[in-house]
């Protein structure tokens, strides 16, 4: 059980990240491409792409190279792999790996046990050699160019979703309010913030606040850094529209919908699929609130989607007839069931949540994880 402990200042310094972390989604994909047994069908069409494009673009080592360093049943994987300065983007993440302390690679990487699992390349990285480390920002780098980055504008809208729906829960009802709408993820009893985890850890946040950051590839349970030093984060799982998730051919193509609505009016409706605000809708797509709020207007009249307020926003969605203009069918569509924190919204997604991190979180030690024991 990951226990995280609050003090009144901590409690003004919740935040939520604006995006997915590039780092630990590229830690965290792999996890789910890792055997055996971690099969979560919501990856299912994303997995066999994934392992398609590492193999035809030579990828394999590298990809390995990162399993190895983070495996998904591990108990602990090194904090390093996943810096906070990640989040202002992959290349200033890739740069703060690249200049981690020496003293902090052998640290982490004994207690990873690494020179016991892979001697040569290891022992080399633990002494502190720049080549190693050069060469694991290049095979991050890669891996996520080729299987993180082509989903990378639905893995944020993922997110995006996600986070606008618990920050309204913030404006509205307050942080008390938000922390219970993690569950069944997250259990909050005041003051303190519990986790399912595979290692016993308390966590003291002591006025430093904690930083929640959604992640696509997330699985089942939050993961923690597993050094109390850093900065508080805790990686936890959002729920991924039905959409996204495998599924059976529909009788509705996007081209048709583009040619009977138009291409943008044709988006607006799919994005809809999963409630939103102008706001949210604008940055999803990529176009302007004006655009966003006249294409809604339209949908509306028709009867294809409708609005309601709610405190100081108004959220957008489908109707049941845009629903089955959508997906092709009049019946609800099609769920997923999974494990994640569950939306204050309450729609219809699926959770996902990837391994824990150290100790405390998932499959992968490192933060705290179903692997990750240690964290």
């Amino acid at each position: 059980m990951l226990r995280i402990h609050f003090e009144d200042r901590d409690l003004a310094r919740v935040q939520i990240a604006a995006e997915p972390d590039p780092l630990w989604e590229t830690v965290l994909a792999m996890h789910q491409l890792a055997p055996p047994g971690r099969g979560v069908p919501v990856y299912g069409a994303w997995r066999a792409r994934a392992r398609r494009e590492l193999h035809e673009r030579g990828l394999t080592r590298a990809a390995g190279l990162i399993g190895a360093l983070a495996p998904a049943d591990a108990a602990y994987f090194p904090d390093f792999l996943t810096p906070d300065a990640a989040r202002d983007g992959l290349a200033a993440g890739l740069a703060a790996l690249r200049d981690t302390p020496r003293a902090r690679l052998a640290a982490e990487g004994a207690r990873a046990g690494l020179p016991a699992r892979l001697p040569r390349w290891t022992g080399a990285l633990v002494a502190g050699s720049r080549q190693p480390l050069d060469e694991l920002a290049a095979a991050l780098q890669e891996v996520h160019r080729a299987v993180v980055a082509p989903d990378w504008t639905q893995a944020a809208a993922t997110v995006d979703s996600d986070r606008g729906a618990r920050a309204r829960t913030l404006c509205r009802d307050g942080v008390d309010r938000l922390l219970h709408t993690f569950r069944p993820a997250l259990r909050w009893e005041p003051p303190v913030l519990y986790a399912d985890y595979p290692c016993d850890r308390d966590l003291w946040l002591n006025g430093r606040g904690l930083r929640l950051i959604p992640s696509h590839f997330c699985w089942r349970r939050p993961i923690a850094l597993a050094d109390p030093g850093l900065p508080p984060v805790l990686v936890y799982p959002v729920e991924h529209p039905t959409s996204w998730a495998p599924a059976g051919p529909r009788s509705c193509h996007p081209q048709a919908l583009s040619t009977l609505l138009g291409r943008t009016r044709a988006r607006i409706l799919a994005a809809l699929d999963d409630p939103a605000t102008t706001g949210e809708l604008a940055r999803r797509l990529r176009v302007s609130a004006p655009s966003a709020s006249e294409h809604v207007s339209a949908l509306r009249e028709a009867n294809l989607a409708r609005s309601r307020r709610d405190g100081g926003c108004v959220i957008h969605a489908l109707t049941p007839l845009g629903t089955a203009l959508l997906h092709g069918e009049l019946a609800p569509a099609r769920t997923v069931a999974g494990g994640g924190a569950r939306r204050p919204s309450g729609l219809t997604a699926v959770p996902g949540s990837s391994s824990l991190r150290r100790p405390g979180s998932g499959p992968s030690p490192r933060r705290s994880g179903p692997a990750a024991a240690g964290r």
